[in-house]
């Protein structure tokens, strides 16, 4: 059902059984999929591609224009996936010259007062609890969970399968399948929890674990942990995934 009270641009593309409620505002070139429900007082701009049964509760604002002074008016996107829950008042803003898109994947929950700026992408499954503040150009991997007034720098990287305590300061990538917390932003462990509630195995997480030992508990600087976990450690998938993610990052991991 569609409140009589929405506004609906013509332009706009609403798949079936979407239920829209009073005081609303769908602008021109948005996309919104089948079965999804968008709450009282939310403003969807230009740009916006919401999937298939999607829930976007009260006050939320999705694809307004970055907050970057750089931004030209260029056409871009600020896209969620199917299944996704965005709760009351996160704003999204959509891409710029960058990546020309803001992302969020399938089976997200994205709570209250949330801030996703331009040119983010995150993952599928993730979890941003209340509050957390993302610059542009942050990249989360899939199921993340973010602890709520959690403040992401701009550019950071943040990998699979890690758990960030609530009201850190992200300032470093932080590499998959991590715990972190503390001032600064520091190891915590690996995310066993996590992994094996995705059915990772007893010799995986055991692979994961034993690379982060190098990493950050031997002493060793960052290329040596790097040789040695390629010299000592089974040539694995998430071997492989560390020693990339850390050899990758620009902006350089979080402490030990």
């Amino acid at each position: 059902m569609i409140h009589p009270s929405t506004y609906i641009d013509s332009k706009a593309k609403i798949g079936a059984n979407v239920s829209i409620d009073a005081f609303s505002s769908i602008h021109q070139d948005v996309e919104i999929g089948e079965g999804t429900w968008i709450g009282s007082n939310v403003t969807i701009y230009p740009g916006a591609r919401i999937g298939k049964n999607v829930r976007i509760f009260p006050g939320a604002v999705i694809s307004a224009i970055p907050q970057d002074l750089k931004f030209g008016g260029e056409t871009t996107t600020a896209e969620i996936g199917d299944n996704s829950t965005i709760r009351e008042c996160v704003t999204i803003n959509r891409g710029t010259s960058d990546k020309m898109k803001t992302v969020i994947g399938k089976n997200c929950l994205i709570m209250a007062y949330v801030h996703v700026a331009h040119d983010c992408f995150i993952g599928d499954n993730c979890i941003l609890a209340n509050a957390v503040q993302m610059a542009g150009h942050v990249t989360v991997g899939d199921y993340a969970i973010i602890g709520g007034s959690t403040a992401i720098h701009q550019f950071a990287t943040i990998g699979q399968h890690v758990m960030i305590s609530g009201g850190s300061l992200v300032r470093k990538d932080v590499p998959p399948f991590t715990k972190s917390g503390r001032e600064p932003l520091s190891y915590a462990g690996i995310n066993s929890v996590g992994l094996r509630r995705r059915n990772y195995t007893d010799e995986q997480i055991s692979i994961i674990q034993e690379a982060y030992r190098y990493l950050y508990l031997k002493g060793l600087n960052t290329n040596a942990a790097l040789a040695e976990i390629e010299a000592q450690l089974p040539n694995t998938t998430e071997r492989n995934e560390i020693v990339d993610f850390v050899k990758n990052s620009e902006r350089g991991i979080m402490k030990g």
